[in-house]
């Protein structure tokens, strides 16, 4: 009898999971509280209880072929980095393609997830739902929670003396939607990540004055990267990492701070971060610095103390008159349908086992998907999980007794930092590609390059020296898909026919030509010496 397997929620975590599960035989029912899939990326003009909230701009920032399910890629006349509505449009076609609309039980809230009484020997739940106002009760063999993090918005009020005084409107980034709200108004967000800086660089084209406030300064790059190439497909090399991790850590940060500040001078600007040692995720953001050189946006210092109409930053005396302010300060997260004795959520983690497992349960049946912030997209990372979970609840893969897995836990928490490659400090953060080929490494899904480059050395070249895209994940082992070779391999075309809607000759250079020769009889000699 095939194992059933409960999953809570249908956003890009919750699909890959029903896929997984469908793939390899189990019984997944899939439990979503809203009335279509989708999660985060479903835009609605209403914020919606327990679901991640976007608005309407919203482009991703790691592109199509960086971010794409493994065995399935964007439509090739997609563009590189996907709006929103477009993103769901995929995730419709993917749940479509794989047939998971039938494992779906929409308007369905998860109360809560329980163990059963003979949970040490049989590792059962019992799930508790709520559809359309009738509660009932089901056991499943396993829960798989993909819920994501961004859903409880972090609003820490009491640290901006003054607050309560002030006349004007103030809200959390979750709640905004339409930059029409700032038109004629002054201003101020504070929170320089990813949402900051959007809704900042958006409310620049209508409001009268913003100020972007920010404690630590971010990096701020372009999606346009080297060449006019998508940035991830030139950063995210399984060569780059494994070049960056072989270094130092202060060689890596100041070869970082170089490439960032290669578009702009971020300190000029007053952007740069002050630690620069520590990785923060990078802001994606292609106006910011153009409307901060035109007036359009000022970067302000941390907040000092807000009045009834206006707001001192600190370092500064000055007030500067403000209507509305935004607060773009992240989020929490947490489990209520889960009781604390079985995950517990502690300064900003919690206690699993390769970020997926709670590592005290004597029997490995509830995994968390999706609750980790890599360098690199959410989608093949948490479909890497869904695969490995899997293959854990078939027994094709093992974990080792709950004491070891609590001591890796706690190791990890201690966040010792090698002293080489990107300082991954921060809970949750981790290497993209590392991360990643740890996982394929235990389900016997990671390529081998090195035999791969006698059977077939294009291929292993592409992977090693070209982006780290999702499809190198389905090379071999469980769930290997045919296709995939090819994925690899035309990933290029796919991601210049988005651009090349003219076609523009290109006029040849000798001296290009020459170059190249020169440049291909140094790599022959390179791999000589490599493998002499």
């Amino acid at each position: 009898m095939a194992k059933r397997v409960a999953i809570v929620g249908a956003g890009v975590s919750g699909l890959a999971s029903i896929k997984c599960c469908l793939e390899e035989g189990l019984e997944p029912t899939c439990f979503e509280r809203s009335d279509d899939l989708g999660g985060l990326w479903r835009f609605t003009e209403h914020v919606e209880e327990g679901r991640a909230s976007l608005y309407k701009s919203v482009v991703s920032n790691s592109s199509k072929e960086m971010s794409c399910y493994s065995d399935f890629p964007f439509p090739e006349d997609y563009p590189n980095f996907v709006p929103n509505s477009l993103f769901l449009e995929y995730l419709k076609l993917y749940a479509s393609r794989f047939n998971l609309l039938k494992c779906i039980q929409f308007k369905t809230k998860v109360c809560s997830v329980t163990k059963c009484p003979d949970f040490a020997t049989s590792g059962q739940w019992e799930v508790v739902t709520l559809h359309e106002g009738k509660q009932s009760s089901a056991i499943f063999d396993a829960v798989m929670v993909c819920t994501g993090f961004l859903t409880n918005p972090h609003l820490p009020l009491d640290s901006f003396p003054g607050l309560k005084n002030f006349k004007g409107q103030y809200f959390h980034s979750r709640q905004y939607k339409h930059p029409d709200i700032f038109k004629d108004k002054r201003v101020l967000v504070v929170g320089m990540g990813n949402s900051g800086t959007d809704i900042a660089v958006e409310a620049s084209h209508l409001a009268k004055k913003v100020f972007l406030s920010t404690t630590g300064g971010a990096w701020v790059i372009s999606r346009v990267f080297d060449s006019g190439y998508p940035w991830d497909m030139i950063f995210m090399t399984r060569f780059q990492n494994m070049f960056r991790n072989f270094l130092p850590t202060p060689i890596v940060s100041w070869l970082i701070s170089k490439k960032m500040n290669s578009w702009f001078n971020h300190v000029n600007y007053g952007v740069a971060p002050e630690d620069r040692t520590q990785l923060r995720e990078p802001v994606l953001n292609d106006e910011l610095p153009g409307r901060i050189i035109t007036g359009k946006v000022l970067i302000k210092s941390s907040i000092k103390e807000v009045k009834e109409n206006s707001v001192i930053f600190n370092n500064t005396p000055k007030e500067e008159p403000i209507d509305i302010i935004v607060f773009a300060t992240g989020y929490t997260f947490a489990f209520p349908f889960l009781d604390e004795s079985v995950v517990k959520v502690e300064d900003g983690q919690a206690s699993l086992y390769k970020y997926i497992l709670p590592a005290h349960l004597p029997k490995p049946t509830l995994a968390v998907i999706g609750l980790i912030k890599p360098l690199g997209s959410m989608i093949p990372t948490g479909e890497t999980q869904a695969r490995w979970v899997v293959q854990v609840l078939k027994g094709a893969t093992t974990v080792p007794p709950p004491s070891v897995m609590m001591a890796e836990v706690n190791e990890r928490k201690k966040n010792k930092h090698s002293g080489f490659g990107l300082c991954y400090c921060k809970a949750l953060q981790s290497d993209y590609i590392t991360y990643i080929d740890d996982l394929l490494t235990s389900i016997k899904a990671k390529p081998d390059l090195r035999a791969m480059l006698l059977t077939d050395p294009r291929l292993a070249l592409s992977i090693f020296f070209g982006p780290c895209t999702p499809y190198h994940f389905r090379l071999t082992g469980p769930g290997k898909w045919e296709g995939a070779r090819n994925a690899i391999l035309t990933q290029w075309d796919r991601a210049l026919k988005a651009t090349k809607t003219r076609i523009v000759p290109e006029s040849p250079s000798p001296f290009e030509t020459l170059f190249k020769l020169f440049s291909f009889l140094a790599f022959l000699v390179a791999v000589f010496l490599v493998f002499l």
